[in-house]
């Protein structure tokens, strides 16, 4: 495991840190490694949905049915009324 320092972080920071990770039940150390871990997986879900539009963009080329969502709502209603 990597090791790293921050210099120079503002006191209002630090105290939002401190405020956020006794919030949680963190230590500061623990609450920023969490922090830093969602922000690298919050870029690859944004790589991922934009790729998955790129996808979608393709495989109906500019085509996209409408009402689907519309449609498969109903039916998931349907479906339950009938159980």
């Amino acid at each position: 495991m990597a090791s790293i320092t921050v210099r120079n972080l503002p006191d209002e920071v630090r105290k939002r840190l401190r405020q956020r990770a006794a919030r949680a039940g963190h230590s500061m150390e623990a609450e920023i490694r969490e922090i830093l871990t969602n922000a690298s997986l919050a870029d690859d879900r944004k790589a991922s949905s934009q790729s998955l539009r790129e996808w979608v963009e393709r495989l109906y080329k500019g085509r996209k049915p409408s009402g689907v969502v519309d449609d498969l709502i109903a039916e998931r209603r349907r479906q339950a009324a009938s159980e």
